[in-house]
């Protein structure tokens, strides 16, 4: 009977699908410090703030919201202030009429410091939030401590084509639940995807000139079995950016801080304590 039992399970353990096929539910944000909405920039900008110390920014991924750092805030805010902010148009902040945009979610990013009163931050970002933070490196570097870029691409063409991946239309079938659940404009979703892949199909344009100016410390980092950006392009953007750090995560993809949520915290934590 052992034998049968122990046969079993490791049959079991060889079936069982490799974490970076797997999108791990979108987990619950803890309970904040306090949090609301921002009248900055011409929207409201929903964002919570959790502990104390040093601020560290997270900016989550397109069509996301900030439940997906629901995994990282509680350690994190055990040594650092955390501030999460739902980005223009995404789950509980507004939009306007103008164009999304990386430029002008990275001003969003700048109007909510000074609504916080935060002078600097450090950023940390997933996809197009890690754009948003190389655009603030770019454009409004003396806002910016440093910046973890975990899955950003540098052009349109960065990116693999996704109209066969599985897992990426699972995240797009989520995005559209997540939306209607959160946004204050549940309607809307239609337009808000067409204005997202309108941004998609022009930017961003991180010009190895542009990477080339950043002077805070950045680390870029992937998962090996990224699925969404080129890694010639994460290797690009890495190479451009004077003493940027390379970091390959094993064993996850382009969803890590979900896959792995205690392997992409720890990593936060190297190197926000990096001197």
């Amino acid at each position: 009977m052992y034998s049968l039992i122990a046969g079993a399970a490791s049959l079991g353990t060889a079936m069982a699908e490799p974490r970076w096929k797997m999108l791990p539910e979108t987990p619950d944000l803890p309970a904040a410090g306090r949090e609301g909405e921002a009248p900055v920039n011409g929207i409201k900008i929903w964002h919570a703030v959790y502990g104390s110390g040093e601020p560290v920014i997270m900016l989550h991924g397109g069509l996301g919201n900030s439940s997906y750092w629901g995994n990282q805030i509680s350690t994190l805010a055990g040594s650092y202030q955390v501030i999460v902010m739902d980005s223009r148009g995404h789950g509980r902040s507004t939009r306007d009429e103008r164009p999304l945009s990386y430029d002008l979610m990275a001003t969003d990013v700048v109007a909510l410091m000074d609504f916080l009163g935060l002078q600097k931050a450090a950023i940390v970002g997933w996809s197009d939030g890690a754009i948003i933070g190389l655009k603030l490196a770019t454009d409004h570097a003396e806002r910016i401590s440093r910046v973890f870029a975990f899955a950003a691409n540098s052009k349109p063409s960065g990116l693999y084509p996704l109209d066969q991946n599985v897992l990426f239309k699972a995240y797009l079938d989520r995005a559209r639940e997540e939306y209607v659940k959160l946004s204050p404009t549940p309607g809307a979703y239609g337009d808000f995807r067409k204005q997202m892949d309108r941004m998609w199909e022009s930017q961003p344009n991180l010009t190895a000139e542009a990477l080339g100016s950043i002077a805070v410390p950045v680390w870029v980092v992937d998962g090996d079995h990224e699925e969404v950006v080129r890694r010639e392009d994460t290797l690009f953007i890495a190479d451009s950016i004077p003493a940027a750090g390379l970091l390959i995560q094993p064993e996850v993809s382009h969803f890590s801080l979900l896959q792995d949520p205690e392997q992409f915290t720890d990593h936060i934590l190297h190197f926000l304590g990096r001197e």
